[in-house]
C-alpha cells in the first residue's frame, strides 16, 4: 500500500513539473517566433514563396547625385510661325490640312484680290515708261555735254528717271511680299490671286480660314510649328544655381508619364532672375526627337551633378518605419534580422546605404520582400508609415 502511495506522489510531482516546463516552451505561430530579440522575424517556406522574397548582397555602385528641377518644353520663336497676308481677299483654294507637314515655300492657300492685279499693271506701265526715260536722259546728257540744251532740261530728265527707278523698286518689293516674281512678270502672265506660302518647314497647327470667306489683311490664317527644335526651359532656384553648368547632362520625363525618360544637355543659362522669383531659366537641348513631346508640356528633369562610388542596395530593399530606415539580413533558416541604416544618393534603382548596426561580413540582404518583413515585425504597433 505504501508503495502505491509513493508511486502516486511521484506521478503528481512529474505532471506538475511538466506543466511548469510547458509554460517555458516558445510559442510559435505560422509566421513569427516569439523571441527576446524583437528585431527578428521568422517566415515559413510558404510565406517566403508567397511574397517572392529574394536575397542579395551589398554592392559597390557608381551612383550619380542628381538635382530635381521642373520646367516645360518650348520652341524658339524662329521655329514657330503665324502666317498672315498683307492684302485681304476671298479664299479661293486651301491646299493643306491641320497636322500636315509642309516645307518652307509650299503654297498653303490662294486669295483672290483685285488690288494685286492693279499692282502688277502699275509695275508693267512703270517699266515701259522707264525705258523711255532712260533713253531721254541719255539724249539730254549728250546735248548737255555739247552745251546745246539748257541745264534745267537735263536736270528734269534726270529727276524723272530717278523717280521711275525708285517706283520700280517699290513695286517690285510689294509684289515679292505678295509672292509674285516681278522679274518674270509680263502682260501675258498677270496673276489674279495671291499665293500664301509657308515661311518655315513644320506641321500645320491651326487653319483659320474657309473656302469663299474673306480673309482680312494681317489676320493669322495659319500656324506652323517645327517640333524638331523643341528645348527645355527649366527653372532653377537661387540656392541651386551654383550646381548648374553648361554641358551638364539631363534626364527628363513628361510630368504625366515619369516612367519614360529622355536625354538632354544644358546649352545656356539666363543671366537674370525671372520676374518676381529668385530663380533663373536654364535651357537644355533634347538629344532625341519624339512625337509624344509637344510644346508647352510640363516636365520633370534630373541634372547629373557628380558621381560617387559607394555601398548600395536596390532601393526596394530599404524600408522605413517613421523617420528611420531599415534593411533585413538573413541570420538563419527563414530567419531575418532588422538592421538600421542611413541612406544617401539614389540613382537607377539603387540607393547608397550606411549601416548603423553591426552586420556580419558577407551577410545576405533581403533585396525583395523587405516590406512584408517590416509589416510582420510592426504588426499591431501602428508605427509603420
Amino acid at each position: 500500500m505504501k508503495n502505491n502511495i509513493a508511486t502516486l506522489f511521484f506521478l503528481v510531482l512529474a505532471l506538475f513539473s511538466c506543466k511548469n516546463n510547458a509554460d517555458k516552451i516558445p510559442i510559435v505561430n505560422d509566421s513569427k517566433e516569439v523571441v527576446e530579440d524583437k528585431s527578428v522575424v521568422t517566415f515559413t517556406d510558404a510565406q517566403i514563396k508567397a511574397v517572392d522574397l529574394h536575397l542579395g548582397n551589398f554592392e559597390n555602385k557608381n551612383l550619380t547625385t542628381t538635382l530635381k528641377i521642373n520646367g516645360k518644353l518650348s520652341l524658339p520663336p524662329q521655329h514657330q510661325s503665324q502666317v498672315s497676308i498683307l492684302m485681304g481677299g476671298v479664299v479661293r483654294n486651301i491646299l493643306v490640312q491641320e497636322g500636315e507637314y509642309v516645307t518652307a515655300g509650299k503654297t498653303l492657300a490662294t486669295i483672290a484680290n483685285t488690288e494685286v492685279i492693279q499692282l502688277q499693271q502699275d509695275y508693267l506701265e512703270n517699266n515701259a515708261n522707264l525705258n523711255y526715260l532712260e533713253k531721254e536722259y541719255q539724249r539730254q546728257k549728250e546735248l548737255r555735254d555739247d552745251n546745246i540744251n539748257a541745264g534745267k532740261t537735263y536736270q528734269q530728265a534726270q529727276r524723272e528717271l530717278q523717280i521711275a527707278q525708285a517706283k520700280k523698286e517699290t513695286l517690285r518689293s510689294k509684289l515679292m511680299q505678295l509672292g509674285i516674281n516681278a522679274n518674270k512678270l509680263s502682260s501675258k502672265n498677270i496673276a489674279s490671286s495671291i499665293a500664301i506660302s509657308a515661311p518655315i518647314s513644320g506641321y500645320i497647327q491651326h487653319i483659320n480660314l474657309s473656302m469663299g470667306k474673306y480673309a482680312d489683311a494681317n489676320a493669322v490664317l495659319f500656324e506652323i510649328i517645327d517640333n524638331r527644335f523643341l528645348h527645355l526651359d527649366l527653372k532653377v532656384f537661387e540656392k541651386d544655381i551654383h550646381k548648374i553648368k553648361i554641358g551638364q547632362e539631363i534626364l527628363f520625363s513628361d510630368a504625366n508619364d515619369i516612367s519614360h525618360t529622355h536625354p538632354a544637355k544644358i546649352y545656356a543659362i539666363n543671366k537674370a532672375f525671372e520676374p518676381n522669383e529668385q530663380a533663373v531659366l536654364v535651357h537644355a537641348k533634347m538629344n532625341e526627337i519624339t512625337e509624344t513631346l509637344l510644346p508647352g508640356m510640363y516636365v520633370e528633369a534630373r541634372v547629373k551633378i557628380d558621381n560617387n562610388n559607394t555601398t548600395a542596395l536596390p532601393t526596394e530593399a530599404i524600408v522605413n518605419n517613421g523617420n528611420d530606415h531599415f534593411i533585413f539580413i538573413s541570420i538563419g533558416k527563414n530567419r531575418f534580422q532588422q538592421i538600421k541604416v542611413t541612406i544617401g544618393t539614389s540613382d537607377l534603382g539603387f540607393t547608397e546605404v550606411k549601416v548603423i548596426d553591426v552586420v556580419p561580413e558577407n551577410a545576405k540582404v533581403v533585396i525583395k520582400g523587405a516590406y512584408y518583413l517590416l509589416s510582420e515585425l510592426t504588426k499591431g504597433s501602428g508605427e509603420e508609415e
